[in-house]
């Protein structure tokens, strides 16, 4: 019989009744630290008072407006975003699929409206990971999540990840634009050199095709910029965000320069709840917190930090970890033995992580946790990489008997 929640995750037996700073407490008080913060989505831990107040200002006006009028909350936000960025215009939506759906759409209407129609397909990259609408999965290219949809959508051409000479080779007639992460989160933490990034830029020029730049899981302070494309001072002609820009709260954007979106006038896209003020409002006051320097500038000295104390754990235990990779606070242990089983080890352990491809547990905690927390993480870890080696020696021990 099925569940009465159509059962396409595979949830934990765990339930939460509420949030504070970096911690999730059970109904019965037990308190775990949280280092997948939602996967990247509560950069701001839980329960931020800014952003409660925020919300709760706002519930008390209006918390839907269709876009056929003008919405105060989000010409601010949007003004905050350009104001931050490379981007001349905004268009917000409800999640990071429904980003990329939006950038998709107007890279193939920018050469539309340039009379080159033929400019449709966008050159892509395995281990990608861009949602799970019809076009998205066919960007991403994943076989796990195509399989049982049909055909694939068209319109995307896959590459090694990072390898700017295929990306030069696949350039041709009908490609619209390059769609890429400058750090794969869902394909296991895998970090594009900024050299490869500075190239890709320069092939796009070249070619008079777009850069997009998937910073959904990396934007707002998660790799100690704002985000993480200005680590190979790039720039991108569109840019889809969501997750941390809420701080919880669902909400996503498509931010592009005035040429990329030359396509998109009235009528080309829309969304009904999209830029909504309530996520104008919490979006608001989460993105006037990210963009302070002293918040950016916490994020990198944590990651600093907390990458060397990985780096020891990695030496104390090379049964268990293969090595640690990502930027400040995205990072991600290979393991040797099944990632998942270090993930159970962890909650074991009351601190919360979140798998990833090539058998690495990805640690995204939020952007505020302090030395404190980096200490009470690391005791976490030490913990259940012994387990594991106990468990490994046990089995060892019962093999040989």
């Amino acid at each position: 019989m099925i569940t009465p929640v159509l059962p396409t995750y595979a949830r934990a037996d765990l339930e939460f009744e509420r949030g504070e700073g970096p911690y999730l407490f059970t109904a019965d008080g037990t308190r775990y630290l949280d280092f997948g913060a939602g996967i990247a989505v509560n950069a701001l831990g839980y329960s931020h008072p800014d952003l409660i107040a925020a919300l709760t200002e706002q519930a008390h006006k209006v918390w839907h407006l269709s876009n056929i009028y003008r919405i105060p909350g989000q010409e601010k936000l949007a003004k905050q975003l350009i104001d931050a960025t490379f981007a001349d215009t905004v268009f917000f939506t409800n999640s990071g699929a429904e980003a990329l759906e939006c950038a998709i759409k107007m890279a193939r209407k920018y050469h539309y409206a340039g009379g080159n129609p033929e400019r449709t397909d966008l050159i892509t990259f395995e281990g990608a990971f861009h949602g799970r609408t019809l076009a998205t999965i066919a960007a991403g290219g994943n076989p796990k999540y195509l399989e049982g949809f049909g055909p694939a959508m068209p319109g995307f051409v896959q590459v090694p990840f990072g390898d700017v000479k295929a990306v030069k080779a696949a350039i041709g007639p009908t490609t619209a634009g390059v769609l890429i992460e400058p750090l794969q989160g869902e394909g296991g933490i895998r970090v594009l050199p900024n050299e490869a990034l500075r190239e890709i830029r320069k092939l796009c020029d070249d070619a008079g095709i777009l850069l997009i730049l998937d910073e959904v899981q990396t934007g707002f302070g998660r790799t100690g910029k704002l985000f993480a494309h200005e680590l190979a001072g790039v720039t991108p002609d569109i840019m889809p965000v969501a997750k941390a820009l809420g701080g919880g709260f669902p909400v996503g954007a498509c931010l592009a320069t005035e040429a990329a979106a030359r396509g998109m006038v009235v009528g080309t896209h829309g969304s009904t709840y999209g830029g909504n003020p309530l996520a104008m409002a919490v979006a608001g006051a989460a993105v006037g917190l990210m963009t302070k320097p002293a918040f950016l500038e916490h994020a990198r000295d944590m990651g600093v930090k907390l990458a060397q104390k990985l780096a020891q754990l990695a030496d104390e235990h090379p049964n268990i970890i293969d090595s640690v990779r990502g930027q400040a606070l995205m990072l991600g242990i290979k393991t040797k033995v099944p990632n998942t089983e270090l993930v159970e080890a962890l909650r074991a352990e009351h601190m919360l992580t979140v798998g990833a491809s090539d058998n690495v547990v990805r640690l995204l905690p939020p952007l505020i946790i302090n030395d404190a927390h980096l200490d009470e993480a690391m005791t976490k870890l030490t913990n259940a990489c012994k387990a594991l080696e106990a468990k490994a020696a046990k089995a060892a021990k019962g093999a040989v008997a």
